[in-house]
């Protein structure tokens, strides 16, 4: 995810501030003191890649808020959340409203950042995944919970402005945006966040929302596909031009380039060739030889396909009816002709998934690892976001979604659906194995002998000995050894109890630092199966004519 914020994004009206009444009695006038908060980290880091990239993973709806907010004539202070601020002293002393962006890992730190707003007496609002994914446990600790937000549903938050508890209001507009504010509108928050970066600053774009797949594990799938503005988009690569020597974007597209031609065209119209670099998240069916000719000449450096399996969703990474060592093949002499023309290939897998049993699935990603030596493999396990994804609602109908602690749900520290055909030790063996094997020293070599001493060769090499590969060792194979050692924990794995194992408390505890103090009573459980029994009661609704 990644979506996130990109995710959130349908027409909407815009409100002059001379006709926004902001919840005074008798609907008076009033100018809003506001804060918008875009927490990218959950807690504090000292993690080397984060230090690096952390800044570049800003969220493009937080800015948008922001934005819309001063056209409506308010104040607003805008911080962005790396995890190497410290947060308290980031965020204002008083403000009469402040909208929180977070990822469901992050929930936490908005739920206690709301609450101690909220003694201070001001009203707090949550947007972003985690708001689409559990809004009615956030709507517990804020006044408003936000789904898909447009201009004229920001602009009926700011018209009431008041406290609604216990209950928080659930809002949401029925489509995303035809529009959103231009970098050039957004260029203040922007640079801000990018004056974090201490190296790379890669500046967030977006072309496109939704996704034409249907992958059933992911939040954008049932999410329309929609086009935006290719004469905006014109308009922001030329105003870039004049604001940076080089441009570096990131786009924030579901799945960049499915409106090839289109996409291309604009950039072409708009940038001279060799002045701008690009990163993108795209799927394999979409990057054929005659595109990745197109994209290496516009200057794509980076490109993040989704293989997810090698026993399914063919049709995503144009691998058809092909799998297992077949697939394997298939895909890796794709993603190798993919690197003769853009540099640094992230390739993207699921572990965990109902299709994979046995060793095989694992080996199977081994060969490829083996196979493709310069591609950098990005490890999820399978996670079920609350009400992300419809697949959700089978796993808790089955009784397999185990209620992890939000702050643990980032696709690595948890795996809240127990695996199908798995017991847990076996399949922790597994991800052990599989991520030595592709962090090993000969791997990271052969990637970087790959790519040479450039930035993404470089880029590989901090990411394995970082947080992404060493680290993530040596918590799954700490995790391993307790669930051998530590009954709490593996009665908890198994769903005999739903206990919160003191070793999760207290990472919690270490992530939240002082604002731990402020994170309301109870918060860090949730009923994982809320999506299933709000699903279940809808038709009652819908009898009784409420």
């Amino acid at each position: 995810m990644a979506i996130l914020l990109r995710e959130e994004q349908n027409s909407y009206i815009i409100a002059p501030f001379d006709q926004v009444r902001a919840g005074t009695p008798g609907g008076s006038l009033r100018k809003l003191n506001i804060a918008v908060v875009d927490l990218v980290a959950r807690g504090p880091t000292r993690a080397m890649y984060a230090r690096v990239m952390n800044p570049n993973l800003a969220s493009i709806m937080p800015q948008v808020i922001s934005v819309w907010c001063e056209q409506a004539g308010h104040n607003v202070n805008f911080v962005c959340y790396t995890g190497f601020e410290n947060l308290l002293d980031e965020l204002p002393e008083s403000v009469d409203i402040i909208f929180i962006s977070s990822f469901t890992q992050s929930a936490h730190t908005a739920y206690a950042v709301s609450a101690m707003f909220q003694q201070r007496g001001a009203v707090t609002v949550l947007g972003g995944p985690h708001a689409r994914c559990y809004p009615d446990d956030a709507a517990k600790y804020f006044d408003y919970v936000l789904g898909f937000t447009d201009r004229s549903t920001l602009d009926e938050v700011l018209a009431d402005c008041q406290p609604h508890r216990p209950a928080g209001t659930q809002l949401a507009a029925k489509n995303q945006p035809n529009e959103l504010p231009s970098v050039e509108e957004r260029w203040k928050f922007i640079d801000a966040t990018l004056q974090k970066a201490p190296t790379i600053k890669i500046v967030p774009v977006i072309g496109s929302l939704g996704c034409p797949y249907t992958c059933s594990f992911c939040i954008d799938s049932v999410v329309d596909y929609k086009p935006l503005s290719f004469d905006a988009l014109r308009d922001d690569l030329r105003f870039l031009l004049k604001k940076m020597k080089r441009p570096r974007l990131g786009w924030h597209d579901p799945n960049f380039g499915v409106r090839f031609n289109d996409y291309m065209d604009a950039i072409e119209d708009a940038v001279p060739p060799d002045s701008m670099d690009h990163v993108a998240e795209s799927s394999l069916s979409l990057l054929s030889e005659d595109h990745l000719r197109r994209l290496a000449k516009n200057g794509f450096r980076a490109i993040l396909p989704g293989i997810e399996s090698w026993y399914d969703m063919g049709n995503k990474s144009k691998s058809g009816k092909r799998s297992g060592m077949e697939k394997v093949k298939q895909v890796s002499d794709h993603i190798n002709l993919i690197m003769e023309y853009i540099p640094y290939v992230q390739a993207n897998f699921v572990l965990g998934l109902d299709s994979d049993e046995g060793a095989e699935p694992f080996e199977l990603t081994k060969k490829f690892i083996d196979m493709t030596p310069g591609a950098f493999p990005g490890y999820s396990l399978l996670s079920a976001f609350g009400q992300a994804a419809p697949l959700n609602l089978s796993f808790q109908r089955a009784g397999r979604v185990l209620p992890f602690p939000f702050s643990f749900l980032n696709n690595h520290h948890a795996m809240n659906v127990r695996p199908l055909n798995y017991e847990w030790t076996e399949f922790y063996d597994h991800v052990i194995d599989v991520t030595k094997h592709s962090f090993s020293w000969p791997a990271i070599y052969r990637r970087f002998r790959t790519q040479g001493s450039t930035i993404p060769g470089w880029m590989n090499v901090l990411r394995a000995v970082s947080s992404e590969g060493f680290g993530r060792i040596k918590y799954f194979t700490n995790l391993r050894r307790l669930l051998d050692t530590d009954k709490s924990i593996r009665r908890f794995f198994d769903g005999e109890t739903t206990e919160i194992p003191q070793f999760y408390v207290d990472r919690m505890k270490q992530d939240l630092g002082p604002l731990w103090n402020y994170l309301p009573e109870g918060a860090i459980y949730h009923d994982p199966n809320a999506y299933l029994k709000k699903e279940e009661a809808e038709p009652e609704l819908v009898q009784l004519g409420t």
